[in-house]
């Protein structure tokens, strides 16, 4: 039997999905997390689309939501506007 090797991508098959991913990266405070959590969100969505849609390049985008990566603030807001996701402040 052979396994397939797990992608979280698999399962981020609806916007709902995308949403209560995102909310769970959050809440673990690590920017690094988020920004790859957004790359994945990015794979599941088309990383062309959304680098079409933002304005950015693939490759650039690829690299900056990897977990090396170091996006920049406005490059997370375009990939978040181009979700149509909006991050929220709680206390």
């Amino acid at each position: 039997m052979k396994l397939k090797k797990f992608d979280v991508i698999d399962f981020l098959n609806n916007d709902e999905a995308l949403i209560e991913y995102l909310n769970v990266v959050l809440e673990e405070n690590d920017p690094k997390y988020f920004a790859k959590a957004l790359g994945n969100v990015a794979r599941a969505k088309g990383m062309s689309t959304i680098a079409e849609s933002s304005g950015l390049g693939r490759q650039a985008l690829h690299r900056a939501l990897s977990i090396e990566g170091n996006p920049r603030i406005d490059t997370l807001f375009k990939v978040l506007d181009t979700l149509n996701v909006r991050l929220a402040v709680t206390q």
